[in-house]
């Protein structure tokens, strides 16, 4: 049975943790916040940025803080889907007897970093497919279950693209959230070399577990959300279609495909975590707003246009958030 929290302790356990995290992550708040709406929203994370800037610490701080166990996939091209998901091995008893015996792979865990998916066969990224829908892996004709929480926190280089395999449409719209990480202000650096290169390097502290996650996860789900912001919500998602009749130029011009429900989905979780973290039980308009960048910016394809004339998806959404009706 989930244990039951009250909203005010969910903003102090969620803001208790984003300060856990913070004390070895310099700077990157917003990335830390949205990081974290996305484990609570129950979803999967994908990180654009180029390496360095502290992605793997990230998700091994937000585990340490939650008390969760913590596993990390380098991803290779002669990476197997077995490699990730585990397999059936042949094991001898004392009798001398054999059999087979499973083999859990690294996707066992409560908070998943796949790092550099995009270097991976398709074959191996669709590993990926069911654990992040699903939750569970089958292996031999036998589904099991992952543990909870369960949350998969995949990144991408976005400067050196020789040898990988893009992620296809379908995958990355099984992501809650597409977070870009930014490089580090000359203050930020300066702090980040302070904290790392002496004697003491601070460690995130323990202030929640996996059953407080997932009490966090039930209460967000049932924060109430009043018609007019649901239809506001419909209203941006079907605005970056470019059929759409409302949709404003900038995405017919550029969009050749928009959004599916599951943005529709994000916007609407991310809204009723953003209102708890802000100390409300209601959403409002602007949770929407906010939320609107990382839940929708993987789901629009841009035709070769747009491309070739360095709009990105970001442009068009900030566009459609301010010019579509949602009052």
């Amino acid at each position: 049975m989930t244990r039951t929290i009250t909203a005010d302790e969910f903003t102090a356990t969620a803001l208790a943790i984003e300060a856990e995290v913070a004390k070895f992550i310099v700077g990157q708040r917003e990335l830390i916040r949205q990081t974290l709406i996305t484990l609570l929203a129950g979803g999967n994370a994908l990180l654009e940025g180029v390496p360095g800037l502290g992605k793997t610490m990230l998700v091994r701080s937000l585990a340490q803080a939650i008390n969760c166990r913590f596993s990390r996939i380098q991803f290779t091209p002669d990476l197997m889907p077995a490699d990730i998901v585990g397999t059936n091995i042949i094991v001898e008893d004392e009798e001398g007897r054999r059999r087979f015996q499973f083999e859990p792979g690294p996707i066992f865990a409560n908070l998943v970093l796949a790092d550099e998916i995009n270097r991976a066969t398709p074959k191996t990224q669709s590993a990926m497919l069911e654990a992040m829908q699903e939750h569970s892996v089958t292996v031999a004709k036998v589904t099991r279950p992952l543990p909870e929480p369960f949350f998969v926190l995949a990144t991408q280089n976005p400067i050196e693209m020789e040898g990988t395999y893009p992620l296809p449409e379908a995958q990355l719209d099984r992501f809650f959230f597409k977070l870009d990480v930014a490089y580090p202000s000359v203050t930020e650096l300066v702090e980040i070399a302070d904290r790392t290169t002496g004697v003491e390097i601070p460690q995130p502290q323990p202030v929640a577990d996996g059953e407080m996650i997932r009490a966090m996860q039930a209460l967000a789900r049932g924060v109430p959300i009043a018609r007019h912001v649901t239809e506001a919500a419909a209203r941006l998602v079907r605005a970056t279609l470019p059929t759409d009749p409302d949709a404003p130029d900038i995405v017919r011009r550029y969009v050749s495909y928009g959004a599916s429900p599951r943005g529709m989905q994000a916007l609407i979780l991310a809204g009723k975590i953003i209102a708890l973290l802000d100390g409300r039980y209601n959403v409002a308009l602007d949770d929407l707003k906010a939320a609107a960048l990382p839940a929708l910016r993987h789901r629009l394809i841009l035709n070769f246009e747009a491309q070739a004339e360095g709009i990105t998806p970001d442009h068009i959404i900030r566009e459609i958030v301010d010019r579509v009706r949602v009052a």
